[in-house]
C-alpha cells in the first residue's frame, strides 16, 4: 500500500469480510484474531480486483515494508529526516541495513539508494507542478547538497532539466485549459 486511498480500500475490504483489525498502515495490516482460510482467500480476491496484492511471502512483505517506509518518508512527510536514510529504515524495520539492502537489491534489481533517488525525483516533479517552491527551496526541502546536484540527478533520471520540465507541464496545462 502506498497511499491513503489504498489504506481506505483495505479497511473497507476487511470490514466487508468481518475481519477485525487494529492497524492498517502503509504495507501492513495488524489483524486482531485468526481468520479462516475462506476469509483469507476472499480478501486476497477482493484486493486483487482493486489492484492490491495480499502478500504471503516474508521476503515480499519485507520488500513492501522497505518501499512503504521510503514512500511515506519522501511523499507524505512534511520534512525529510535529518538522519541517514539507512539508519531510519533500519530502525523502523528492526533489521540491519546490510540485510535490508541485500534483500531489496536481490528482489528488485536496484539498490535502496536508487529507489530513494527515483522517489525523490518523483517528489521534485510534484513540487515543480505545484509551482509554490523554486528550485532552491525544493533542493533544501529534499536535502540536496545544492541546486546543481538536484538538477543533475533530475536530468539523469528524467532526461529533462527541472526548468524545462516545469515549462513543459505549464504549456500542457495551458493547452488543456484552452480546449
Amino acid at each position: 500500500m502506498v497511499s491513503l486511498r489504498c489504506k481506505a480500500v483495505v479497511k473497507e475490504e476487511l470490514e466487508k469480510l468481518g475481519i477485525k483489525y487494529a492497524i492498517v498502515d502503509l504495507g501492513m495490516v495488524e489483524i486482531l484474531e485468526d481468520i479462516t482460510l475462506a476469509q483469507r482467500k476472499q480478501l486476497k480476491k477482493n484486493l486483487l480486483k482493486t489492484g492490491l496484492v495480499l502478500l504471503d511471502n516474508k521476503k515480499a512483505i519485507l520488500i513492501e515494508k522497505i518501499k512503504s517506509v521510503i514512500i511515506e518518508m519522501i511523499h507524505y512527510s512534511e520534512e525529510l529526516p535529518k538522519m541517514n536514510y539507512s539508519v531510519l529504515i533500519s530502525e523502523k524495520l528492526g533489521n540491519s541495513y546490510t540485510y535490508l539492502a541485500n534483500t531489496f537489491s536481490d528482489a528488485k534489481g536496484i539498490t535502496i539508494q536508487q529507489f530513494i533517488i527515483i522517489n525523490k525525483i518523483e517528489r521534485v516533479k510534484e513540487l515543480l507542478l505545484y509551482d509554490e517552491l523554486n528550485l532552491t527551496e525544493i533542493s533544501y526541502k529534499l536535502h540536496y547538497s545544492s541546486v546543481a546536484h538536484l538538477s543533475s540527478q533530475f536530468k539523469r533520471i528524467t532526461g529533462l532539466t527541472p526548468s524545462y520540465y516545469r515549462k513543459m507541464k505549464k504549456k500542457r496545462k495551458m493547452n488543456l485549459e484552452n480546449m
